[in-house]
């Protein structure tokens, strides 16, 4: 069984007791028992809230299996099940247009791409295309039982076109690009006409790593999030790339694990005694 401490009148689970008062809390100049106090109030104050969403849901599920249950066998009618969700208030109609806004919110929640439960600090952009059906497969894909060349194309001329999107050039394609380098802090892109340029937006450039003459990775930004470009001309893939490009690598959105878990999360699952 698990091991509860007494916290503020709530009923803990040891582990995540330890986890505040011993590897959170400190440093932070919040005491743990005032941090406990202060939770315990949140949590009284919203929890009679929770469990009256948690019962409207219930009742809503029950309807909507009900509906399903006595239409059995029938075939599907959408314009009646839509009259039915509105009917039940699952559906309500659009409202006006509205903003909310607040203050004192750390920027991983305010600023930053989010909340996401699973999902990978960074993602291989060539890997996640080439081994998914982001690109449809076809015939052309099986010239070969290893390594498809004419997916691998395909593959690059996709990221090629992303970064297109969202990172435009002042001039030309990133199919046209020959080289990188770094120049009294601005990204400089070299093109096969012989001219160099740089992108339409040069705040999107955040930085480099290795040679600013020849650098191994070149990082962009849009919308807080970043995107590496890989460069090795000695790699398998860098080597056919006329940047040299060996990848295309993708920041994904923060983790937020707080109390946005799951739908049917209550608090009494972290910290009991209101139920």
């Amino acid at each position: 069984m698990s091991d509860y401490i007494n916290a503020a009148g709530m009923q803990v689970e040891r582990s995540l007791f330890d986890l505040v008062n011993n590897e959170i809390m400190p440093g932070t100049g919040i005491d743990p028992d005032h941090f406990w106090q202060e939770f315990a109030e949140i949590a009284s104050d919203i929890g009679k809230t929770n469990r009256e969403l948690l019962k409207r849901r219930d009742q809503l599920q029950q309807l909507i299996d009900q509906w399903h249950i006595e239409r059995k066998g029938q075939p599907h009618d959408a314009e009646a099940y839509k009259a039915f969700l509105y009917e039940i208030g699952y559906l309500l109609e659009e409202g006006i247009d509205f903003t909310i806004s607040t203050s004192n919110v750390d920027p991983e929640i305010a600023s930053v791409a989010g909340p996401q439960l699973v999902v990978p600090v960074n993602n291989a952009l060539y890997d996640a295309l080439y081994g998914t059906d982001v690109i449809p497969h076809d015939e052309s894909d099986k010239e070969s039982q290893g390594f498809s060349p004419a997916r691998g194309k395909k593959v690059i001329a996709y990221a090629n076109r992303f970064l297109d999107e969202y990172f435009p050039l002042q001039e030309g394609k990133q199919e046209n690009i020959t080289g990188y380098h770094v120049d009294n802090g601005q990204l400089i892109i070299a093109l096969e006409s012989g001219k160099d340029i740089g992108l339409v937006d040069p705040d999107q450039f955040a930085g480099y790593s290795g040679d600013p003459a020849r650098p191994s990775a070149i990082l962009l930004k849009q919308h807080g999030l970043h995107v590496e470009i890989r460069i090795d001309r000695e790699h398998p893939i860098g080597k056919h790339s006329p940047a040299g490009v060996k990848d295309v690598m993708l920041e994904a959105a923060v983790r937020t694990l707080w109390l946005l878990l799951m739908p049917r999360t209550r608090l009494s699952s972290i910290a009991t005694g209101w139920d």
